[in-house]
């Protein structure tokens, strides 16, 4: 199961990337209160907690997140939520992909020697990765549309998946 859609059903990205955005939503929810545990994450995210665990441990290393062991330990942002951009989150497991062949396939294509399509096609691809390279966690959480941008119909995570969790 590489991709992931929303109800609208274009695919967006990788479920693991779904996983990760998601569990570092509701992180952001507890950010500068409390540390949360990755059964509780799996559990407000509908996750796998063995697939989740090792995608956090994942963000952990990528520096994105903080992680400490024990009975108070567990996960929390190591990035303010206004600080932290989408694209960060995604680029750990969906690395964004260089056009390396000619999209015609009539010859070799850069921006030095580019073919008919070559600066159309990069017009695409930069601004398909624009809206999550300039939204922010925090905008998320706010709720406001990317600047200059519009914007489909929003998709809500589970109910209760950002709900505060009980101390």
């Amino acid at each position: 199961m590489r991709n992931s859609s929303f109800s609208g059903g274009s695919t967006v990205f990788s479920t693991t990337s779904d996983y990760a955005l998601r569990a570092i939503l509701v992180l952001a929810r507890a950010y500068g209160v409390r540390r949360m545990r990755a059964d509780e994450i799996a559990d407000a995210i509908a996750a796998p907690r063995n697939y989740l665990g090792k995608t956090l441990n994942a963000l952990a290393k990528a520096g994105l997140l903080t992680s400490t062991r024990g009975p108070q330990g567990g996960f929390a942002l190591a990035v303010a939520p206004e600080a932290l951009s989408v694209a960060r989150v995604i680029d750990c497991f969906d690395e964004p992909v260089p056009q390396t062949r000619c999209l015609l396939g009539t010859a070799p294509c850069d921006r030095a020697r580019p073919c008919a399509a070559h600066h159309r096609w990069t017009a695409i691809a930069n601004a398909r990765r624009a809206p999550l390279a300039t939204t922010t966690v925090g905008d998320l959480l706010a709720g406001r549309a990317p600047t200059g941008a519009a914007c489909a119909a929003p998709h809500p995570l589970p109910s209760g998946a950002l709900a505060p969790a009980a101390a």
